[in-house]
């Protein structure tokens, strides 16, 4: 498998190279986000299919509470309906208990770091963000199991 010339372009042929022909990937989810969650940030990459090509647009939010806030509206502006983040430590909790509580329409999946794996080439909060939306668009990603919102407060209470 390669991914010269395109990141999702999947390179069919013998092992010699001979008679390589590329075959692009569908598209399961053609409007989605990938965060790459930080203790004091969120970079977050919203992605659309256009066409075959993708279009990207990337905004960096704070993890406090009205930035958080900040980042569902744009979310709900962009009519987003899935969302991607990877389970950085404990960062990662409250930005997916803000995001399912302020809009419960939205499917939200938190992804082990293992199944991203690292970006090509240099690595930049943006350049994961927009790897895990990638990934997401594809289908290449699965989610964690998560409880629901009431019962993580539960065990919050009880721990």
């Amino acid at each position: 498998m390669s991914t010269k010339g395109s990141l999702f372009s999947i390179v069919v042929g013998h092992a010699t190279g001979v008679g390589n022909k590329e075959v692009a990937m569908d598209v399961l989810y053609p409007v989605c986000v990938g965060i790459d969650v930080h203790r004091d940030t969120l970079v977050v990459t919203v992605l659309r299919a256009v066409g075959r090509r993708h279009e990207a647009e990337t905004r960096t939010f704070g993890a406090v509470t009205e930035q958080v806030r900040a980042l569902v509206a744009w979310l709900d502006e962009q009519d987003v309906p899935i969302v991607a983040m990877e389970s950085t430590g404990v960062y990662w909790k409250p930005v997916y208990r803000a995001i399912r509580t302020l809009s419960p329409a939205r499917t939200v999946w938190l992804v082990n770091p293992a199944h991203v794996k690292a970006v090509p080439g240099r690595k930049t909060d943006v350049k994961d963000s927009a790897w895990i939306a990638k990934l997401l668009m594809h289908g290449l990603l699965a989610p964690s199991f998560v409880p629901e919102v009431t019962l993580l407060e539960l065990r919050d209470l009880t721990r």
